[in-house]
């Protein structure tokens, strides 16, 4: 409900735009969850009622209230996270495009939802959209951010070179140019750790589907040249990426403030910046991401791919001479001052670093050296997992699939192994959203997804899956990876659609700078918030706040709420993964 403050605050227009989903929302119950942007014709359709003895629901007309499809209601158990007895009403027989509700007597009426050949299109160019919202070192002009255009912050071209990082030639004090970048998460920061997953999952993102993302365009200034949209957003925060790197190849671990900015507008946060001390993670994630662009990059703009190249090997060079320097910012705090106290992205194991960054240069060189270096089939016997931005040589499992056509013959064995572990770990996924999960998702195979960032989770085992899809063509597994997109965008214990400015229920408050300090009512959209943690570690920031603990109902949307609400580069990489490659596979023009 938007209180009359909020209306006096920002206008009657910006309150008008949320009006109708507002009102449906009061008319609707939050007993049904269900995906509220909607469903393609031909893949599986499902919602969950809550706490409900009702046997049978209804698809009703949106336009006409005509009921057009009716169907039973299947108890599926409590769903141990939310504590919750879920019925599944299954429409996937029901095909026809339009939108519509869905009604259950005795229960109420869902939030509406649509069925459409590109229902996703939209909210998964609003995903990527966010990154041109997270920019630094530029004005974002109202032509391409419309109501949330903002003066220019950050031009990162006077940065100092903290204690911490000094060298014989970069002593302390010097300062270099280190400009553009994506701001990491609702602050204004920007570190190479957290970069390194999020660019290359949207690199990945390319790879795999390139001639869909050849034809898409994105409201952003570069629309009109002839480089995919897609490689130009990625670009910019490549451009930034590569001067992170020190003249003896090893890379600093972020840029930054020395304390987190206030509620305030990039053009106000005007405190020195730092670079701060080169790390063994922070170099061989540049060293991974940069053999990627490599690749990548190399028919669009070659003499920026040979240069990728190039420095993808001095920094894996540099790092094999420093084999781990790990970053513990409150032991660096001690020797070195100004004191830093922003985001410390410390991995202690940089092991699958090492792997990640050996597999990328294996497969942009050939060189059999690298291939040794990571040592792929000793570790594919336990040592892989979901990424995270401290759990990596997944990704370079992708990387192989992806291009094992390229590689030498004598590695086809090896290739081999690498399809196993991928579609054993998908498939375990896959299991449970099948066959054990109450609200028939793969989102919570283990009491471990609900934490901070468990929408990451969520959109990172959508990705899996549809890996899993792309490599095998067995739908089972496009399934599991779409019921996680029915999870981030409704199905799931809150009924919030966690992606902003899209759904009924909708995040309003997301833990974001620009969208609390721009004086516009809604939030950036196309973000997705961290989701359900009942770790609570901001208890005491939003104090009061918090109603329950319950894994998958711990959230608020408040803007204190940085352990549930806040948004993250490395969260929405992986969602629009997840949702324009359902999109690319599923979609049609």
């Amino acid at each position: 409900m938007v209180s009359m403050l909020k209306i006096k605050s920002f206008g009657f227009t910006a309150v008008l735009l949320s009006i109708a989903s507002i009102v449906f929302a009061q008319n609707a119950t939050n007993k049904i969850r269900l995906n509220q942007v909607g469903f393609y014709p031909t893949t599986e359709k499902v919602a969950i009622v809550t706490d409900s003895i009702a046997r049978e629901f209804f698809v009703i007309n949106a336009a006409t209230k005509e009921k057009v499809y009716s169907g039973e209601l299947k108890p599926m158990g409590m769903w141990e996270y939310s504590e919750e007895y879920s019925n599944k009403a299954d429409f996937t027989k029901f095909n026809k495009t339009g939108k519509y509700f869905i009604s259950v007597p005795g229960v109420g009426d869902s939030y509406p939802f649509e069925i459409s050949n590109q229902v996703n299109l939209t909210v998964g160019k609003a995903s990527l959209g966010f990154l041109y919202y997270q920019r630094a070192s530029t004005a974002l002009p109202a032509q391409y951010a419309g109501k949330w255009a903002r003066a220019a912050g950050h031009p990162d071209d006077q940065v100092i070179v903290h204690a911490s990082a000094a060298t014989a030639t970069r002593p302390e004090g010097t300062k270099i140019k280190s400009s553009k970048g994506w701001y990491d998460a609702g602050d204004y920061n920007k570190y190479i750790v957290n970069s390194g997953i999020s660019t290359y999952t949207l690199m990945a993102l390319y790879e795999q589907y390139p001639k869909f993302f050849d034809t898409l365009k994105l409201n952003i200034p570069e629309n009109t040249n002839s480089i995919p949209d897609i490689l130009d957003e990625i670009r910019w925060n490549l451009d930034w990426m590569v001067t992170m790197q020190d003249e003896d190849g090893g890379v600093y671990h972020k840029l930054t403030n020395t304390n987190f900015d206030g509620s305030v507008m990039p053009a106000d946060a005007v405190n020195g910046r730092y670079v701060i001390m080169k790390t063994t993670a922070a170099t061989l994630d540049f060293a991974a991401v940069m053999a990627v662009a490599y690749r990548v990059y190399k028919k669009t703009d070659k003499a920026f791919s040979d240069k990728c190249l190039a420095q993808s090997i001095a920094a894996y060079d540099w790092a094999k001479k420093n084999k781990n320097v790990i970053y513990n910012q409150g032991v660096m705090n001690q020797k070195f001052n100004p004191d830093i106290n922003t985001g410390a992205y410390d991995d202690g194991n940089v092991s699958d670093e090492f792997q990640w960054a050996a597999i990328e240069l294996f497969i942009a060189t050939n060189k059999s050296s690298y291939g040794e270096d990571a040592n792929i089939e000793f570790t594919l016997r336990t040592d892989f997992e979901l990424p995270n931005w401290a759990k990596v040589n997944t990704l370079g499992l992708y990387s192989l699939i992806q291009n094992r056509d390229y590689l030498p013959e004598t590695y086809a064995p090896t290739v081999e192994l690498v399809k196993d572990k991928l579609l054993s770990m998908a498939t375990k996924l896959q299991k449970y959203q099948s066959n054990k999960s109450a609200f028939a998702i793969a989102m919570g195979v283990s009491n471990g997804n609900f934490n901070w960032g468990s929408n990451s989770t969520a959109a990172n085992q959508g990705m899996l899956l549809m890996n899993a899809y792309k490599l095998s063509g067995d739908g089972a597994y496009l399934t599991a990876a779409i019921s996680n997109l029915d999870y981030l965008l409704g199905r799931n214990g809150t009924g919030y659609c966690y992606i902003s400015g899209y759904g009924t229920k909708q995040v309003m408050n997301p833990h974001h700078r620009p969208s609390e300090a721009d004086g516009v009512l809604e939030p950036v959209p196309g973000m997705l918030a961290g989701g359900p943690n009942p770790g609570q570690e901001d208890a005491g920031y939003c104090a009061g706040k918090y109603t329950t603990k319950l894994p998958a109902k711990c959230y608020i949307d408040e803007q204190c709420s940085y352990a549930t609400n806040e948004v993250a580069i490395n969260w929405n990489s992986p969602i629009s993964f997840l949702i324009l490659s359902v999109e690319a596979t599923k979609g049609r023009k």
